[in-house]
């Protein structure tokens, strides 16, 4: 990339260069600016001119970023909430927002927590809108890029480069069975997981658990009869089955009685720390230093303090 003259450039093309390569669509991303779609295209030439590079191309019917668009986007958006920094009040004021926020996350975190999230933000920034998104194999990647805001995660998930956690909430795992299963009225032991068929929650294709490493650490194999990446459809099938699972015991009480669960201990520790992921650029972010406490406070009123 050549050097910019700064002296030269109009920072007003700043917010319109974020906005395209978070929407990758020129009305789109003029609507988000406030400008008209001929006015973006002429930010678009322009833009294109400084970076010496087209920034954003046609492909598959839509507009694709280049290599350089790509490692650019992580690095405007921080830019600018630095910024923004400059000429905010000491007092931030949520009400005034006007943008979304994107999680990444199970459905047992939209459902224990969609609900309380969505009621406090039309209370306090009615502005912002809650998006929620699955978690894939590039959730890091699509934070860097902006796509995604915040991810849920575990404390036992392994953070790459450019990332940091934060502590959300304290939960248990609980070990749920139907009511009527041969072994739900017992104390369950290491080699009862290999004498049932599981049925778990994966979000990649390879389904590595953390309670297979405990299983395989004590010589025991479980088998795995169903995989699924939710949690709902794991607890319904099995509610249905002979299938037992070992999931968040907050999210397991939720339905217990609904679908006739029974909910036992684990045999091993069953601690289960439940932690927020971001990427260290948008660490800054005031909105989203906002946000992070006010997850906190209510993933604290469904699944307990975060220690």
């Amino acid at each position: 990339m050549r050097e910019v003259n700064l002296a030269g450039l109009d920072l007003n093309l700043l917010p319109a260069l974020e906005a395209l390569l978070r929407r990758r669509n020129v009305t789109h991303a003029a609507a988000d600016v406030g400008l008209s779609q001929p006015a973006m295209s002429r930010a678009l030439a322009r833009l294109r001119e400084a970076f010496g590079d087209p920034l954003l191309i046609r492909a598959g019917g839509g507009l694709a970023p280049t290599p350089l668009a790509r490692s650019l986007a992580p690095k405007v958006a921080a830019a600018l909430d630095e910024l923004r920094g400059l000429f905010r009040d000491e007092d931030f004021d949520p009400s005034a927002l006007h943008r979304a926020i994107r999680l990444a996350g199970g459905d047992a975190q939209t459902i224990l927590l969609a609900p309380r999230l969505i009621a406090r933000l039309q209370r306090e920034a009615p502005g912002v809108d809650l998006k929620i998104e699955p978690i894939d194999r590039d959730i890091l990647g699509r934070m860097e890029r902006a796509e995604v805001d915040l991810c849920f995660a575990t404390a036992a998930t392994p953070l790459p480069p450019g990332a940091f956690s934060e502590p959300l909430a304290s939960d248990r795992l609980a070990l749920v069975m139907r009511r009527g299963h041969p072994a739900a009225n017992r104390t369950w032991s290491l080699a009862d997981y290999a004498a049932y068929p599981h049925a778990t929650v994966a979000f990649f294709a390879d389904g590595l658990s953390e309670i297979d490493a405990r299983l395989a650490g004590a010589g025991v194999e479980r088998r795995i009869a169903l995989t699924t990446p939710h949690f709902m459809a794991t607890i319904a099938a099995v509610a249905a089955s002979d299938l037992v699972t070992t999931i968040s015991a907050a999210f397991a009480r939720r339905f217990a009685g609904p679908l006739d669960l029974v909910l036992r201990a684990p045999p091993f520790d069953d601690t289960l720390e439940h932690t927020m992921v971001a990427t260290k650029l948008r660490a800054a972010d005031p909105t989203m230093q906002w946000f992070r406490k006010v997850l906190r406070e209510e993933a604290a009123a469904v699944y307990g303090t975060a220690g």
